[in-house]
């Protein structure tokens, strides 16, 4: 059994994990290298990839980021791209193909399974935890972890100098992070993107805390949150040239807005990619794991087009065509079950 990997989208805390446990299962049932393609779908391309061997991913589990490097972009980005993959995945003697990625990848990967008859599985990562067909991805952890140390961090100098505080968190179109750490962190608020906020809520919520004596209050925002229309201007959301939307500057104008509203200093705090960065938890180091066994387990049994997943503490499969277009939204119930409690 010849395996290859690449890992493609954002860099996410536990990829060497999945490398790591997926290496060193080949190695043990069939003393075959991995071949680890180079800078995701690029090293597939342009035929840049490496063996890895046990003694390759020794020491490599609480390193953040990934040993093999990783872009944005797909191989339908090349006129011939599904035909060059099957001739570089030839060329290479290999059974399978592992992506290891986010939305993007995944859906990349299922089209190249179903439609073009590709033997590629697929293991969901991504800090955003967005992934339809699995309750978790690794590195949402690790993000949740860094954002709440922030907010803990946040409340004692807004204690302080009497201020507001406004952080901002990644997750795009999903407000997981926001959400929980804002649990986690005692937020005042919590702004996320499946459900728009109303400004004037928000600064009434903080000029009711001052006003009882309580001096610590801190907003969370999720990058892709939206205002209800007309209650506030937004900086501008352009797309790039992958088609994702660029999501910046809310939270500052979050901060200007309380602060006009309420008479309260507001500043902000853009935690950006130091959310992803640096070791993963232990927590997402232990899931990596099983999701690469659980890959390579998949690759062997020929579960093209399907993707690992976890359901509840199970590891399990879904068919990666479940991600295609789709994104995995927060628990709204949640939210709701939250606000009065955390909010007031």
């Amino acid at each position: 059994m010849r395996l290859g990997i690449l890992t493609g989208g954002g860099d996410c805390p536990g990829t060497n994990g999945v490398i790591r446990a997926l290496v060193r299962r080949v190695s043990e049932r069939h003393g075959t290298p991995v071949t680890g393609f180079l800078d995701a779908w690029d090293g597939v391309i342009e035929g840049r990839a490496i063996a890895l061997e046990a003694e390759d991913v020794r020491g490599i589990l609480p390193r953040g980021g990934t040993i093999l490097g990783t872009r944005r972009g797909s191989p339908f980005d090349h006129p011939d791209g599904p035909v060059l993959v099957r001739q570089a995945l030839d060329s290479q003697g290999l059974d399978a193909l592992v992506v290891v990625g986010g939305n993007g990848s995944l859906t990349v990967a299922s089209m190249l399974a179903d439609d073009h008859g590709l033997p590629v599985v697929g293991v969901p990562k991504t800090i955003d935890n967005d992934i339809e067909g699995t309750d978790e991805c690794f590195g949402f952890d690790t993000a949740l972890q860094i954002a709440t140390d922030a907010i803990d961090r946040l409340h004692t100098t807004a204690e302080s100098h009497d201020r507001i505080m406004v952080i901002e968190v990644m997750g795009r179109d999903a407000g997981w992070i926001a959400l929980h750490a804002g649990i986690a962190g005692s937020a005042t608020a919590i702004l996320v993107p499946e459900v728009a906020f109303d400004i004037a809520r928000v600064a009434e919520l903080v000029a009711r805390r001052h006003a009882r004596g309580r001096y610590a209050s801190v907003v969370v925002v999720a990058e892709g949150a939206t205002p209800v229309e007309g209650t506030m201007s937004v900086p501008d959301r352009p797309v790039d040239r992958h088609g994702h939307r660029v999501y910046r500057g809310l939270a500052a104008a979050v901060a200007a807005e309380l602060s006009a509203r309420t008479g309260y200093e507001a500043r902000v705090t853009l935690l950006g990619h130091v959310q992803r960065g640096g070791t993963p938890t232990a927590h997402d180091r232990v899931l990596a794991t099983r999701l690469g066994l659980a890959a390579a387990d998949l690759a062997e049994g020929g579960g093209a087009g399907r993707m690992v997943s976890v359901r509840g503490a199970d590891i399990g499969s879904e068919p990666m065509s479940v991600t295609r277009g789709r994104t995995r939204t927060i628990d709204l119930g949640l939210l709701d079950g939250v606000t009065a409690a955390l909010l007031g």
